[in-house]
């Protein structure tokens, strides 16, 4: 088990552990919580040993193997699965010690090397890595590319598969959930449940940890506070605890009470139909967790839109893509993801997109905002639309050199000249007081933004999209790098506002919370989805089955075309030499049993296949009946020349 006993920790001169105990003990899934520079990485690093307690006992069994996700981006032109399988630590290290062994003439270590590599798995060590670099959302005709070939994100995924190939006692998982859609967190989700090991997990998506633990270790005032049960459970006892406090419980009355009425209000709204259910539930626990949320020491609001146009844009015949490339041949036709779209988006709406990896969620936003131009069709847009638009590359926008002061007077500048400025105060101190609503305060207004973590450049960017008094959002993954405070302050903003949301998140907690309808991108169309998040995790796994399903048929296939010979026919020896005769028929016989054996083998794969295995197990198997088909064909070959010769 891991141990800390009056464990101090610092980091420079802040005191982040100040006397923490606590146990951890085999086996357990644990969820590790805490506010922004509460000491979370830190505690990371201490169970890593990249950092040392400064006082106080800390154990972690020696033997124990531990599996992280590496933070550096990688610059390999190493192909997706072979980077992957690197990841096996033990498989790599028997790996060198097998080349080690092979440059001596020592045939003992030769022979002990061998065996530790096949007892490592390396015999389906690159099919292993295939499930998990395709379960992370990769198409089959990239598990070849070099990894240098992806974008950051997609990168990252691949350092979180090689961390998952990694065997590990402990696993350490630091915002796993960032860079994954929903498909590609569904099968996280179901992996890590599966996991046997001890895990601590630093998430902001609170369904993920509510699904993959059973411990919450809270970072509070230099301590560290234990709760059995999940996120939710810790959230339940968390609330009860302040409200057992009244001193500080009265303080908050009238943000809990501004809370309550604002719930209340919302879930008078909310219509009747299944998916709007959700958020009911969602206020629900808002409700509940009153005095929770208004500790927080972040929240926002939108202002009220100076128009409300309705509908907000028609979409007629639409069609979504790209165009061809630059330096394309002439004719290059551009690339259609969604064909002829023909949707309205009214005032008020709350519409949730759905869709797996690669069907065009992105595309569709984007092409809403106004970033990309409709392949065809037309997009007629309300009078006075005024968009604002959150993508996922909104971060990579921001100016590095530049402070969030001169971010706001720059975007201040790029209005008044369009003539989009919609009675918003714009002198400098105006400025800086609504960069202070966003927690810019002090110094922190002419902080470079390139100096800031990935949540505080988010809230720069929410900041900036409040300021312009939008009446259309269009988010495109706005929660990526936002802590689980600044995600409940959104969600609140977001019901408040007046406005139309069109929102594309994984973050389940969200979308429950913000979003009456949704609309289901796939398969080159939209359509609504008549369901709830519920119902589309369970259509996300029926798809994932149906994806095994076809490779598993698509190998029996391929195991039937290779034609089994037909049942020797009895050979007539002709008059000859007797002792040859007889050798070519013991070399038949011998023959014969093995293919006897090979199609009984071919037989219990196909059985094995069609009984859905998991899909690393359907890769393994696919290829040892590959192998005993190669072996068959090989031997069919031996047995007409064998017979040939005994009928010469």
């Amino acid at each position: 088990m891991i141990t800390l006993k009056n464990v101090t920790l610092r980091r420079s001169a802040k005191v982040l552990l100040d006397g923490a105990s606590v146990t951890l003990n085999p086996g357990e899934k644990v969820g590790l919580v805490g506010r922004n520079g509460a000491g979370k990485s830190s505690l990371f690093a201490l169970l890593n040993g990249n950092l040392h307690e400064d006082a106080g006992e800390f154990f972690i069994p020696s033997q124990w193997r531990m599996g992280q996700v590496a933070q550096d981006m990688p610059e390999t032109d190493q192909s997706a699965t072979d980077f992957v399988v690197d990841g096996d630590t033990p498989l790599l290290a028997a790996r060198l010690e097998v080349e080690a062994a092979e440059a001596t003439d020592d045939y003992e270590r030769m022979a002990n090397a061998y065996m530790a590599l096949q007892d490592a798995g390396a015999h389906d060590a690159p099919a292993r890595a295939q499930a998990l670099i395709l379960g992370l959302g990769f198409r089959t005709t990239e598990l070849d590319n070099p990894v240098n070939s992806f974008s950051g994100g997609w990168r990252m995924r691949l350092q979180l598969a090689r961390a998952l190939m990694c065997p590990s006692d402990l696993l350490l998982l630091d915002e796993p959930t960032n860079h994954l859609d929903l498909d590609a967190l569904v099968w996280l989700e179901a992996w890590l449940k599966k996991y046997e090991g001890t895990m601590v997990v630093i998430s902001h998506d609170r369904e993920f940890l509510d699904s993959v633990t059973n411990v919450t270790l809270h970072i509070d005032s230099a301590k560290l506070v234990r709760y059995g049960g999940n996120y939710s459970k810790f959230e339940d006892m968390r609330a009860e605890q302040m409200e057992l406090q009244q001193s500080a419980f009265a303080k908050q009355q009238d943000k809990i009470a501004h809370l309550q009425k604002f719930i209340a209000r919302f879930k008078a709204q909310a219509s009747k139909a299944k998916q709007a259910q959700s958020r009911v539930k969602a206020l629900d626990r808002m409700e509940k967790i009153a005095p929770l949320l208004s500790e927080a020491d972040f929240t926002f609001e939108f202002k009220e839109p100076a128009n409300l146009p309705n509908p907000m844009l028609s979409m007629t015949d639409v069609s979504f893509g790209y165009p061809a490339p630059e330096g394309s041949a002439e004719g290059t036709p551009p690339t259609v993801i969604v064909h002829n779209v023909s949707r309205s988006v009214l005032a008020g709406q709350r519409i949730g997109i759905l869709g797996a990896n690669g069907q065009g969620k992105s595309t569709l936003v984007k092409t809403v905002a106004r970033s990309l131009a409709a392949i065809g069709g037309e997009i007629t847009e309300g009078r006075g639309l005024n968009i604002g638009y959150f993508a996922q590359q909104e971060l990579d926008v921001l100016r590095p050199a530049d402070t969030p002061l001169e971010h706001m007077i720059a975007l201040v500048k790029e209005l008044t000249a369009a003539g989009k400025i919609a009675g918003q105060a714009t002198r400098e101190q105006d400025l800086r007081s609504f960069l202070g609503t966003f927690n810019f305060s002090g110094d922190m207004v002419k902080q470079s933004v390139g100096s800031m973590s990935g949540g505080e450049k988010a809230r720069l960017v929410l900041c900036m999209l409040v300021w312009q008094r939008p009446n259309l959002l269009l988010l495109d993954e706005p929660t990526n790098h936002l802590d689980l405070a600044t995600r409940e302050a959104l969600s609140m903003a977001l019901n408040e506002f007046e406005g139309t949301v069109m929102l594309v998140s994984h973050d389940r907690a969200l979308l429950r919370a913000v979003c009456d309808e949704f609309w289901m991108v796939s398969r080159g169309g939209v359509s609504p989805f008549d369901g709830d998040l519920d119902d589309y995790q369970r259509y996300l796994l029926d798809e994932a089955k149906r994806q095994r399903e076809l490779i598993k048929q698509s190998l029996i296939d391929a195991a039937k075309a290779r034609a089994t010979p037909a049942a020797p026919v009895p050979i007539v020896v002709k008059a000859g030499n007797p002792a040859k005769s007889s050798k070519l028929t013991k070399e038949l016989q011998t023959v014969e049993a093995r293919m006897e054996a090979l199609n009984t083998e071919c037989n219990a794969l196909e059985v094995r296949l069609g009984n859905n295995p998991p899909t690393a197990e359907i890769a393994t198997l696919g290829k040892q009946l590959a192998a005993v088909n190669e072996e068959l064909k090989a031997l069919e070959e031996k047995w007409l020349e064998l017979t040939s010769q005994l009928e010469g």
